[in-house]
């Protein structure tokens, strides 16, 4: 099997466009404090703070897709009101990242969301809805199906996202499924409703344990109930796999053919979860678009959740976000260990210094790393609080005279491995013959080196212990250098 470069393709998001299809909504948040009942009514007072508008529904997919550096096209129905013209306004913020594409109806009037929160427990004490709730009929609906089929042919992936408020008709889902199936283009649903037949032929569907539950008439208590109402949807529906949020249980994804995958949910603090389903089916799309399986998205789906959940309102989850909570800490490391340049090493000094930690410096080529190498940089960690190693450049690796074969890997690989080490808070790359300039930069309380610099000069001493700092000399492990490696190396039979 294949593995999924997540790191790698999420790069590569910036080449996508997915078509968003569903209820536009504007979501309004008002934040305050409640600390007495009115004497009017037994009705709590909410001392308002602040307030939060945004993009809902529909809407927050086409958020969240931007958040994750796709471009997003967004099919939907504003009416004529101000409701409607603060949609378009905020639709501007986002620039290329949303293309909208609406549909005005003047007969209805634009989905709204009031929400009064507790500032203090993020609670929700009351939410108001402005919707009329029908199916959109006529020229709206043509218009719908129009813009869609024109723009399919162009977008690398498709979402519908069906809040039931009229967008998605069985006209305009069969019409878009259809000619996506001829296109090879994937859709994802995130359906409502109990009749899910009119989502046949769907990619994907994401519903949650209860509508899962209605829509396939089958318990839905325990994994394997929820396993077989999952398999029983996918015939009905025709789709090739059904992904079942599970709230704090986390996700289950039945494709067909194949047994059920569970995806536990991160431990996280909830604080909100309006809009965290518009959060999966955005990161669903998006990872089906760049060529991921079922599984690498939905366990990309899954942790972006647990992003969504720990934050107020309705949020995005952008791609860093995503990156740092599936990834390993020592994947992330390469990117952010290893400075490019004076100003980046000199505000991370800059912080270390106003938590008044104590710097220390080591220096090498660190061509293949040996044990030599690993007790020089755990012992110089052990005698600071963040050590700062410096590694030289492929030019000046040459000029030392290690040989015309030397380095062995080049300085971008020898620094992501340094950076993968828990003992290297920081990797420097050098161009000078000597790391002086680099130390003079830098100013440790500690420079280490190996104990084969006894009698030798130490470059950087002087800098150092001039600033009251040590100059540590480490016994090296013997037998182990990078040049006894490639000489006996040589003496090996090829092959």
């Amino acid at each position: 099997m294949k593995i999924f470069d997540l790191e790698k393709k999420l790069q590569e998001t910036g080449k996508l466009a997915v078509l968003c299809i569903g209820d536009l909504m504007l979501d309004d948040f008002v934040y305050g404090e409640v600390s007495r009942i009115s004497p009017e009514a037994p009705a709590p007072v909410i001392a308002v703070q602040r307030e939060e508008i945004v993009i809902g529904g529909a809407g927050n997919v086409a958020r969240n897709i931007s958040a994750l550096g796709a471009k997003c096209i967004f099919i939907g129905i504003v009416g004529n009101d101000e409701a409607g013209a603060v949609c378009r306004a905020s639709f501007r913020k986002y620039r290329k990242g949303i293309v909208p594409d609406l549909v005005s109806d003047p007969s209805r009037p634009t989905t709204r969301k009031l929400r009064f929160v507790s500032e203090h427990f993020s609670t929700h004490l009351l939410r108001a809805d402005w919707e009329e709730a029908r199916p959109a009929t006529g020229a709206v609906e043509k218009g719908i199906i129009d813009r869609a089929l024109k723009v399919l042919p162009h977008v690398d992936a498709v979402v519908l996202s069906d809040y039931a408020k009229g967008v998605l008709t069985e006209k305009v889902i069969r019409a878009v499924i259809d000619r996506a199936a001829k296109l090879n283009k994937p859709v994802i649903v995130d359906p409502k409703g109990l009749d899910y037949s009119i989502y046949r032929g769907a990619t994907l569907i994401t519903p949650n344990r209860k509508e899962l539950g209605d829509a396939a008439h089958h318990p839905v208590k325990t994994h394997d109930q929820v396993a077989a109402a999952a398999s029983k949807l996918a015939k009905l529906t025709g789709s090739s796999a059904v992904l079942v949020t599970l709230s704090e249980d986390g996700m289950l994804l039945q494709v067909k053919g194949r047994k059920p995958v569970h995806a536990p949910a991160y431990p996280v603090k909830v604080r909100d979860v309006s809009g965290a389903g518009d959060t999966v089916v955005a990161v669903l799309a998006v990872l089906l678009a760049l060529g991921a399986d079922f599984e690498a998205a939905m366990r990309a789906a899954n942790a972006a959740a647990s992003v969504a959940v720990g934050k107020r309102g309705t949020a995005v989850v952008t791609a860093d976000e995503l990156r740092q909570r599936i990834l390993p800490p020592a994947a992330l490391a390469t990117e952010e260990k290893i400075v490019r340049n004076a100003k980046d090493l000199d505000a991370q000094l800059k912080e270390w210094r106003a938590q008044d930690l104590r710097i220390g410096f080591t220096n090498g080529v660190f061509d293949l790393l040996h044990p030599g190498h690993i007790r020089v940089l755990a012992q110089a960690r052990a005698a600071c609080d963040r050590l700062v190693v410096g590694i030289n450049s492929d030019a000046s690796v040459r000029r030392l005279n290690k040989g015309s074969e030397r380095p062995l890997q080049n300085e971008q690989a020898r620094a992501e491995v340094l950076a993968g080490l828990e003992a290297v808070d920081l990797v420097a790359i050098f161009n000078d013959d000597t790391p002086l300039q680099l130390i003079k930069r830098i100013r440790p309380k500690v420079l280490v080196k190996g104990s084969d610099y006894h009698g030798k000069k130490v470059v950087g001493r002087e800098i150092v212990e001039a600033a009251g700092g040590d100059v540590i000399l480490v016994d090296l492990v013997p037998g182990h250098s990078t040049t006894n490696i490639v000489r006996r190396s040589r003496l090996v039979p090829k092959r």
